[in-house]
């Protein structure tokens, strides 16, 4: 393929312009996709940051996050930052997301400009990626990036570094030995953040790094996936196993059709596009998309062998399939490279055309999503949501070792738009069915404790104020969360109220 035109050299003035477009970029993510503070995942995440910050939070129930937040550094590095700059959490949480976004898409730039030689088919790719930040990984509950701080997001980025470290810049190049050790070092950084990502992302180098080409020969390496080994062949607890169940998307056989399209499809189109760059000579992005479609192969069959035997069952919370992740971004980045190059070139109207229902379609989607808060929840400002309002009251009013229980299933209620309390109220509470089941999975012996405080809480719509008194004898609570429903409280002493909800003490 003597006639690929090799990657131009980074000069000052296309950094910079280059930065531009990728801060412009970042920005258009935010604003399709939405900002949300202390929803899904930060459930977990924002209170290691709260104790991190001041360790008399959370006495009664660290144990719900603790021990998923001990394996990454996202904590410390956020509440360093507080400390560093004087400033709220929010705020912190919300730069962290800001740059963790940055860093991806400039990630995800630096791997298209490895395999497409014009900036034009560059840019298209990125903008792909942009306006597709919240489309789901076929069944496995995953986004190309959340539309708040993940750290997922930063690990991608660090695994996307690694990728374009060993690429290669023409096709005869090979790869040094310097370049292995700094694609490590992004490894490294990227399993201090979220382990798992780094796992796959290692994956995924050992397969760009293969002579799969004729005239060569080499040994597959599989890569380590750092487990925790020791749990991983115990023999599941009923307990374990009610809260797995709870995660429909850890068990591919109840996924539903599309959803498995999700994860075949892919291996297809990927061929494709292999075969139309190699009718276009284009022989680096060739080599790209075709080992991306060895490890999409590879990942599918030695997902489903891991995780379909029963022998295997506590494998599920790991997700192998999770490998998908990475496939969907490089897919996307080929597509959208090759869309901007052949199809849309210099036209704007052709730009438009596309990108404009795109981005409308996923915005929409996110505001059906979260109803009823503010599509960027910007620090320092009202989220518009009751329930975070309730939050924020609980914060300021409440001794630090109060204890609450609600509605095992608030976090889903509608309304509430999947805030956690424990990061927004900085306060425990009793173990629920929408968080914690999920920490669970990861670590059985949690799940003898999250089994009795939940099914504690059965019958919960019909409590009355015996069964508080009930909860505060057995388990020490003293505050509660009651939604309104327009019935009046069972709960005599209730010093707040707005639309959604009562906070009452439990006397």
């Amino acid at each position: 393929m003597a006639d690929y035109t090799p990657n131009p050299p980074f000069t000052g003035a296309r950094i910079l312009r280059t930065g531009i477009i990728l801060l412009l970029l970042t920005a258009a993510g935010i604003l399709i996709h939405g900002y949300h503070y202390g929803i899904e995942d930060s459930a977990i995440y924002l209170p290691a940051i709260r104790r991190d910050l001041n360790p008399a939070l959370y006495p009664h129930d660290s144990v719900f996050f603790r021990p998923q937040t001990n394996a990454t550094m996202i904590g410390p590095l956020v509440a360093g930052s507080v400390r560093l700059l004087h400033v709220r959490v929010a705020t912190a949480v919300f730069g962290w997301h800001v740059a963790s976004l940055f860093l991806f898409l400039m990630g995800c730039w630096l791997v298209a400009a490895r395999v497409f030689p014009s900036e034009k088919a560059r840019f298209g790719a990125v903008a792909t990626i942009t306006a597709l930040l919240t489309i789901t990984v076929a069944g496995t509950g995953l986004y190309l990036a959340d539309q708040y701080l993940q750290p997922r997001t930063l690990a991608t980025a660090f695994v996307l570094f690694a990728m374009f470290t060993v690429l290669p810049r023409h096709e005869v190049q090979s790869v040094s030995i310097w370049r292995m050790i700094v694609a490590a070092v992004w490894l490294a950084l990227a399993a201090c953040v979220h382990i798992m990502m780094a796992a796959y992302g290692a994956l995924m180098i050992v397969f760009l790094l293969m002579p799969w080409e004729r005239g060569h020969r080499g040994e597959l390496h599989y890569a380590l996936l750092l487990f925790p080994l020791r749990t991983l062949f115990e023999k599941a607890s009923p307990q374990w196993e009610e809260a797995t169940r709870t995660r429909t998307y850890l068990f591919v056989l109840r996924w539903e059709w599309y959803e498995w399209l999700g994860i075949i499809a892919p291996a297809f189109l990927l061929w494709w596009l292999a075969s139309v760059a190699h009718k276009k000579r284009l022989s680096l992005l060739r080599n790209l998309t075709r080992r991306t479609l060895y490890f999409t192969v590879f990942s599918l069959v030695a997902g489903l062998a891991l995780i379909l035997p029963p022998q295997f069952e506590r494998l599920t919370p790991y997700q192998p399939l999770r490998t998908f992740h990475l496939v969907y971004i490089v897919m996307f980045l080929i597509i959208g490279g090759m869309l901007a190059e052949y199809v849309l070139k210099g036209y704007i109207w052709r730009w438009l055309v596309l990108f404009v229902p795109l981005c409308a379609g996923m915005w929409y989607s996110q505001r059906v999503l979260f109803p009823d808060s503010r599509h960027v929840e910007w620090p320092g400002l009202s989220t518009g949501n009751a329930w975070v309002q309730a939050f924020d009251w609980v914060k300021a009013n409440t001794p630090q070792d109060a204890y609450f229980v609600m509605d095992p299933h608030y976090i889903t209620l509608p309304g509430e738009d999947y805030h956690g309390f424990r990061g927004l109220a900085e306060r425990s509470q009793m173990a629920d069915w929408g968080k914690d089941p999920g920490m669970v999975s990861l670590f059985p012996d949690v799940a003898v404790r999250w089994h009795n405080e939940v099914h504690a809480q059965n019958g919960w719509k019909n409590f009355q104020a015996a069964d508080f008194e009930r909860l505060k004898q057995q388990f020490g609570v003293n505050w509660a969360i009651l939604t309104k429903n327009g019935k009046a409280p069972v709960l005599q002493d209730c010093p707040y109220q707005n639309s959604a909800v009562y906070v009452c003490k439990i006397e």
